[in-house]
């Protein structure tokens, strides 16, 4: 976003781009708990979530099973990683019967809100499970909380609270010994007075680590130049560089907390997920983008949705592999364009260009979202909503009436996975092509796509970055409500 220009410099603007091939941003300004139970006064605990990344166990007989955290006991459990079993990164802990997974380590630093991922295996009918504790190395164990109810396929997320200083231990129990078969994935542990760890050594350092909070984790990609030219599509930093962990820390945000906390054009968005009992992060320049890899701590396995606004370097066939199978995997993937011709760093690729070369040649699969980018420039109010219903358009964070674009591409869908939501005001809903919004299924992940970085733009930023707040303004685009309703679905939250 630039400074506010007349229609003749748009025009002369937009004839520079053709001739040059290469724009800056748009020309004109730009107006104006769904998370678990949360607790910032305990760090997360040593070794914790525990994501059932490492370890081998092919079989439900009982045995013991090294993972991150520590040694665990499977009792007619195995380690899942089929297509069946519902996981964030490669595998989770599948149960079937009265089986059980049982810490036989203590957490010398206690427990206090303890959040489980949960899910029923493929096809199969619904269980019922439960949390228990032990204070005595596992000699007696106390029930905590309610007997769970899984009946969806996909993850959701049940928080307890323990408050139980250390030692302590934790235990899974499967408790309707039916044969249908449960899976158990990113149990997080909010430790009772253990300091924060340090971030880990070549991860991008800066900041803080983040409590756990039992909501889900976002990772905003700051690795791409997103902050070429005049642009700021970061959740926070300084001398265009954003450090994994915001600061300040974000166990600071409170309900009134003001997106100026933290400054990029994409704080309040950042802010409000924080908000809503999640924790974010950014992957800095020059961290690996991975998936499956243990040794990278930012590896997208650790992450529940990726934000990735407005790229303007390619990824390369790794990275691109890794987003896609990340997806594929049950990743929740926000991809934000911008216009035809708008490469801010010269470097010959816009966002446009790099979205549909990750879509087209990722090594993986071939039109994996069902969707491209349109090679358009257009601004426009529309209130061409899909009447369909969808979590997206009216979800926990409100209803979506309008969208407002200034200066922004088009999305043409080409497979039954991916759907409109909002189109140009003069499309049919029927129509294929000019799409500002669209979302879409790919293995057991989701995507969502908005073809213009406008609407996420709080209108704060570097120093001498003159950006306008399309977040919030311009008369009640509602784009706050599409973009947190979205995250939301991303991460399997609604």
């Amino acid at each position: 976003m630039l400074l506010q220009k007349t229609n003749f410099t748009r025009l002369l603007t937009v004839a520079l781009c053709m001739g040059a091939a290469a724009c800056s941003r748009e020309t004109t300004p730009e107006p104006a708990a769904v998370g678990a139970h949360a607790t910032t006064a305990n760090a997360t605990a040593p070794g914790f979530p525990e994501g059932f990344e490492s370890g081998t166990k092919a079989s439900y007989t009982a045995g013991t099973v090294s993972l991150a955290s520590g040694s665990w006991t499977f009792t007619d459990a195995l380690l899942g990683n089929t297509t069946s079993d519902a996981k964030t990164g490669t595998q989770s802990a599948r149960l079937r019967n009265s089986g059980a997974l049982s810490m036989t380590f203590d957490l010398s630093g206690g427990a206090g809100v303890v959040t489980v991922d949960h899910a029923a295996f493929g096809t199969n009918g619904g269980s019922t499970w439960e949390l228990w504790a032990s204070a005595n190395g596992g000699t007696s164990y106390a029930k905590v909380g309610s007997t769970v109810s899984t009946t969806s396929a996909t993850l959701q997320t049940v928080s307890f609270t323990v408050n139980q200083p250390g030692p302590v231990r934790l235990q899974v129990r499967k408790t309707d010994g039916s044969s249908n078969r449960l899976n158990i994935d990113n149990i997080t542990v909010n430790g009772s007075g253990t300091p924060p760890p340090p971030p880990p050594p070549g991860d991008g350092g800066g900041g803080t680590p983040p409590p756990s909070t039992g909501g889900k984790k976002f990772l905003f990609d700051a690795g791409h130049a997103e902050t070429a030219g005049n642009a700021d599509w970061i959740i926070m930093g300084s001398n265009n560089a954003a450090p994994r962990f915001p600061s300040p820390a974000q166990s600071g945000i409170t309900a009134s907390t003001p997106e100026s906390y933290w400054t990029g054009a994409l704080s309040s968005w950042g802010v409000a997920l924080v908000k809503l009992g999640n924790t974010v992060e950014s992957l800095p320049q020059g961290v690996a983008i991975t998936y499956g890899n243990t040794s990278n701590p930012q590896d997208l396995a650790n992450y529940n949705v990726y934000v990735v606004d407005e790229p303007n370097t390619l990824f390369t066939a790794s990275e691109k592999a890794a987003i896609v199978r990340f997806v594929q995997n049950g990743g929740g993937l926000f991809m934000i364009s911008d216009h035809n011709i708008s490469d801010r760093n010269n470097d010959g690729y816009d966002s446009p260009a790099i979205w549909n070369d990750l879509m087209s040649n990722n090594g993986v699969q071939a039109n994996p979202f069902g969707f491209s980018i349109e090679l358009t420039n257009f601004s426009e109010t529309s209130t061409n909503v899909s009447t369909v219903a969808s979590p997206v358009l009216n979800g926990t964070q409100g209803a979506v009436h309008q969208m407002v674009f200034n200066n922004g591409a088009s999305v043409a869908v080409n497979s039954s996975a991916a759907k409109g939501l909002i189109w140009k005001s003069s499309a049919s809903q029927a129509s294929s092509t000019g799409i500002m919004c669209a979302s879409s299924t790919f293995g057991t992940g989701r995507v969502v796509v908005v073809s213009d970085s406008s609407p996420a733009d709080d209108g704060t930023g570097e120093p001498g970055n003159n950006l306008f707040p399309g977040w919030a303004g311009e008369a009640n685009g509602d784009h706050a409500r599409l973009h947190l309703n979205a995250s939301l679905w991303l991460a399997k939250q609604q």
